[in-house]
């Protein structure tokens, strides 16, 4: 069975930050693909993951996610010429594998619904994130409640900058859209976030505003 087909492009404009962070990786993957991506796995798991359960809302579903998009990375690599993988930007290029993974999974729920769970556990060890930015109180669940709302571009702007701390540029590149689009989509996410903590709020506090 042939690998699945991955085609994400690596732009121009790579910063130094960027650079000095993933050329560690790329080298290796040059030099050992398996060795590679080990270094490739160790740097990327928590992000992945951390994303994973904030756009998916459910542990289980972000464990999987993750391996998934693990393994087709590992998969496409084998494939790539030395030259392509000289020029990978691998924190947008892994993110961008696992949202589309996210999406297929999300096309086939809607042909053949699941029961939801009643909740999605805190991630451990959270760094600080979109809560702290909304409210800095809501639980992983509740924020995972109101992100779900959240149109899928506003999601992921959100998900990826405040969670992944992924630069303008990478969410782009992820986006496939404009960096100006990118930091709307953000601004809007935001606004939006806060208005639903404010309606949470409320509710909690017998609906006095």
């Amino acid at each position: 069975m042939s690998s699945p087909s991955i085609d994400v492009l690596a732009p121009e404009g790579t910063t130094a930050d960027e650079a000095a962070r993933d050329d560690p990786i790329r080298r290796a993957l040059a030099e050992d693909l398996d060795a590679g991506f080990v270094l490739l796995f160790e740097t990327y798991q928590r992000l992945l993951f951390s994303t994973a359960l904030r756009v998916s809302g459910r542990w289980a579903d972000a464990e999987d996610l993750t391996a998934d998009a693990f393994l087709r990375a590992y998969r496409a690599l084998g494939d790539y010429p030395a030259d392509r993988i000289a020029t990978l930007r691998p924190r947008a290029w892994l993110v961008t594998i696992l949202l589309n993974g996210w999406r297929n999974r999300q096309r086939s729920s809607v042909r053949h619904p699941t029961a939801p769970l009643d909740s999605a556990p805190e991630v451990v060890d959270p760094r600080p994130d979109v809560e702290d930015i909304v409210t800095g109180r809501e639980t992983g669940a509740e924020l995972g409640e109101q992100l779900a709302e959240l149109a899928y571009p506003q999601r992921v702007a959100v998900v990826l900058r405040h969670v992944g701390e992924l630069s303008i540029a990478e969410i782009a590149e992820v986006l496939g859209c404009a960096e100006g689009t990118v930091k709307s989509h953000i601004s809007r996410g935001l606004a939006r976030l806060r208005v639903l903590s404010a309606e949470r709020a409320g509710t909690t506090d017998g609906g006095v505003r």
